[in-house]
């Protein structure tokens, strides 16, 4: 038997185990992250914090995820994708041990630093975990590659969800410090494990990149991110500040009924954007016209008609919670085919050669947005209430959708796989 035959199976073997603990990591430090997003918001929050400042605990956490979105490709080609993956799990759990110390120390600069520090860690592991798939499956497996990577970008946004549910619980049931107890457990659990059992290199390091490569040269990349950035702004504007405080302050609903419901939106959110990409991909294979910029077009614009009906209807009386829970899960829906077509022009509109950086610099403009988004929400919803973001919200949807009107809308002929599912976030 040859050497190569018999290395086979021994390779596949370490493939498999380093692509479950690189999931596994991802699995750990999504929940992680979703959790302390909730654990932050409703315990400052309760403190006696207003909105708004709520919101500027959260902005380190944001633009130093526009930062790390913007560097993490090519970090990852520099120091390799494992430096980047244990690095971002480590500084996670540095992010949780920062604010697990006396509460009475949590004053805003140092939590603001402490959110600094999980924005980077988000990111780097995000980044690490999605490219590593691709060198840990043969150029000639698609069919693996699109089993591998649909598991891991379909988990991604229910475990999110699920962290903001596990965060509000554990802070009724154990309070702050302990809850970020835990969850520093699981993220130093997470990191143990994969340091002791991952095998080999994810990719191999270049030390040639060069930093001025991470800005698209591309008009069709530089509009769709554009567009990106107004899409996400407009969910986070209501969504990240505004809403949860209004569920809790108008509605009265506990730490954990907000947290398990904006768990569940999330998760449908996430099998919703799951369940996008093979539809996407049977398009591409010929089962009718491909996805252009009409398409992004026409679902931005029958967006923002659901913030405003939600608007409206809070404006003219209609009960709350019947407006918020059914205008959310529609608006969830539509938000979610919107961007999964966007995830699918990012590798459309790119070269091959060029996809790296310009999906690196697609999530730039994702976390840009979400940093205006996030800002945004706190200060109109002090301002205006729910009302008011929700508006805000109709008016960042339209102005994707005018954006859009500059995208390709005659799509080249496709020559080879494109990976739709590679782009979601």
């Amino acid at each position: 038997m040859s050497t190569d035959a018999t290395a086979a199976p021994s390779r596949r073997s370490n493939d498999l185990r380093n692509y479950m603990l690189v999931t596994g990591a991802y699995w750990a430090d999504t929940l992680t992250d979703g959790a302390i997003r909730m654990l932050v918001l409703l315990y400052f929050f309760n403190l006696g914090y207003t909105p708004f400042q709520v919101a500027m605990l959260f902005i380190f956490y944001e633009i130093f995820g526009v930062a790390t979105n913007l560097v993490g490709g090519w970090l990852g080609a520099r120091l390799g994708l494992k430096a980047t993956l244990f690095g971002g799990l480590a500084i996670q759990l540095v992010a949780l041990s920062m604010l697990a110390i006396n509460p009475a120390w949590l004053v805003v600069p140092y939590v603001m630093a402490a959110q600094a520090l999980s924005g980077i860690a988000k990111d780097l592991t995000k980044m690490s975990s999605k490219s590593a798939i691709k060198f840990l499956v043969p150029e000639d497996a698609q069919s693996t590659l699109f089993k591998w990577v649909s598991i891991l970008t379909g988990s991604k946004n229910a475990l999110k969800g699920v962290g903001f549910f596990v965060g509000g619980l554990l802070l009724t049931l154990v309070g702050f410090r302990a809850a970020l107890f835990i969850l520093a457990g699981l993220v130093l659990t997470a990191l143990i494990t994969a340091v002791v059992l991952m095998r080999g290199d994810l990719g191999v390091a270049d030390k040639k990149a060069t930093f001025r490569q991470i800005f698209s040269k591309n008009r069709a990349v530089n509009v769709l991110a554009a567009a990106r950035m107004f899409l996400f702004g407009s969910r986070d504007v209501w969504f990240v500040i505004g809403l949860p405080v209004f569920l809790y302050e108008a509605l009265g609903w506990n730490f954990w009924q907000v947290g398990g419901f904006l768990a569940l939106w999330v998760i449908g959110y996430g099998v919703v954007q799951a369940a996008t990409p093979g539809m996407l991909k049977r398009r591409v294979a010929g089962q009718g016209r491909e996805p252009d910029g009409r398409t992004a077009t026409g679902l931005a614009f029958a967006l923002a008609a659901f913030p405003v009906g939600i608007a409206l209807a809070l404006l003219n009386g209609v009960e709350p919670g019947i407006v918020i829970v059914t205008g959310l899960i529609v608006f969830g829906i539509i938000f979610a085919l919107n961007s999964a077509v966007h995830s699918y022009l990012i590798l459309a509109y790119t070269d091959s050669d060029k996809a790296a950086l310009n999906v690196g610099f697609y999530y730039m403009a994702n976390a840009l947005g979400r940093l205006i988004g996030t800002v945004l929400s706190g200060l109109i919803y002090q301002a205006h209430g729910l009302e008011g973001c929700l508006w805000a919200a109709a008016v960042f949807v339209v102005t994707a959708g005018t954006i859009s009107l500059l995208l390709p809308v005659h799509m080249p002929r496709i020559t080879r796989p494109i990976r739709i599912e590679k782009a979601l976030e």
